[in-house]
């Protein structure tokens, strides 16, 4: 990767810029003049930032969908009684928000040439739904290591949906988190409640 140069908000407003490009276009028909014009810089000053056409892919995917990540996590549930808020309308803001970010984002990493970086971004992944899940913790009652694994699969639906607007996918997933927070609560009341 290059060399940071520039101040961290002009790289973080560049490669901002690049993405919603990139998302527009595809991985293939994005030019580093087409980049360039976006932004309103020179081809050699979208190199000065970035050194590479790849390293902008890799930083401006890597940046942009961890901002995906907090705006999701911005609209998370405040407690227990706020998770089926959530569970409804999230499917429909990510896929209205980000789901040309998420098309573009699997194209970048399942191809060979990115894969790696995918690998190194979705380690991070880990560890950012770790730390939700621990914020999240003490306002829904629950354990971490329940809440990171209802993450997951809520995610995945989410993401699935805004790729493919499959409602049945969908539903069948929101259906399982809904019997697993059933059970927990179940398996967790005080016993004089489960009377």
């Amino acid at each position: 990767m290059a060399d940071e140069k520039g101040s961290p908000e002009r790289r973080a407003a560049l490669l901002e810029t690049c993405f919603e490009v990139f998302c527009k276009n595809g991985l293939e028909n994005t030019g580093l003049k087409m980049l360039a014009e976006a932004c309103g810089v020179t081809n050699g000053a979208l190199l000065y930032y970035f050194g590479s056409k790849d390293n902008l892919i890799i930083e401006s995917t890597a940046h942009c969908m961890a901002k995906v990540e907090d705006d999701f996590m911005a609209r998370a549930p405040r407690s227990f009684e706020d998770i089926e808020r959530f569970l409804k309308e999230m499917p429909y803001i990510t896929a209205k928000l980000h789901g040309g970010k998420y098309r573009f984002m699997y194209q970048v990493y399942a191809s060979p040439k990115y894969r790696e970086h995918g690998k190194v971004f979705f380690q991070g992944v880990n560890v950012r739904y770790h730390q939700y899940a621990m914020l999240l913790s003490g306002k829904l009652g629950m354990p971490v290591d329940f809440i990171q694994g209802m993450i997951y699969i809520f995610v995945r639906a989410c993401v699935h949906y805004a790729l493919f607007e499959d409602e049945e996918y969908l539903k069948l997933q929101l259906d399982a988190i809904r019997v697993s927070l059933k059970l927990f609560v179940k398996e967790n009341r005080p016993k004089e409640e489960n009377l």
